[in-house]
């Protein structure tokens, strides 16, 4: 599928929108440049921001307090970014977090469950019910009790409210870069499991 809105090339980019990107420069949140190495390219994303600098600077500065400022840890971070990604078949979300999810230690044993999902057995019951949590909020828009009472028992109040709108970011994430046709593949469970 072509873009339904073509993104614009970075030198099309209005100025504002050079601004907003302020909020994703991880330098802003204490933390060092990450270099690009072999990471998948933005300018598709951050091309379609470009058409709306003032929705780029209030999402980006959620997505960098996702990024940058939660309480939770980098893996699970990139846990839920993954089942996201999965549940939702965004090629787009799957390819950058698994650059991140490396970096916070996640093995490839680990990104297959996460892509298996609550099929797959997780030997850390939190990492689990963190995909659960996905799983629910995706299927019924809630987590059920039994899920909330085991990231509960390991999470505090911060952390569980940053578990749910890290899920709300993703799938944002996951819906734009779908329906605007930007994803190139798309994973699916039975492929990465």
């Amino acid at each position: 599928m072509n873009a339904r809105i073509a993104p614009l090339p970075p030198a099309s980019w209005p100025g504002d929108m050079y601004q907003a990107l302020h909020a994703l420069d991880p330098r802003k949140h204490g933390l060092p440049l990450r270099p690009p190495e072999d990471r998948p390219p933005t300018d598709g994303i951050l091309g379609s921001f470009a058409h709306h600098p003032q929705l780029a600077r209030s999402f980006f500065e959620f997505n960098g307090h996702v990024l940058f400022d939660t309480t939770l840890t980098p893996r699970q971070v990139e846990i839920i970014a993954l089942r996201i990604a999965a549940r939702r078949a965004c090629a787009y979300l799957w390819d950058h977090h698994l650059f991140g999810a490396r970096a916070a230690g996640l093995t490839d044993a680990d990104t297959a469950r996460i892509a298996c999902g609550t099929e797959a057995t997780f030997p850390d019951p939190l990492e689990g019910a963190l995909v659960r949590a996905v799983d629910e909020l995706v299927d019924d828009g809630v987590v059920t009790q039994p899920t909330w009472d085991t990231l509960s028992d390991a999470l505090d109040r911060r952390q569980l409210l940053d578990v749910l709108f890290t899920a709300g970011c993703y799938e944002t994430v996951s819906w734009f870069a779908r329906s605007l046709g930007l994803d190139t593949q798309v994973p699916s469970e039975e492929a990465s499991g």
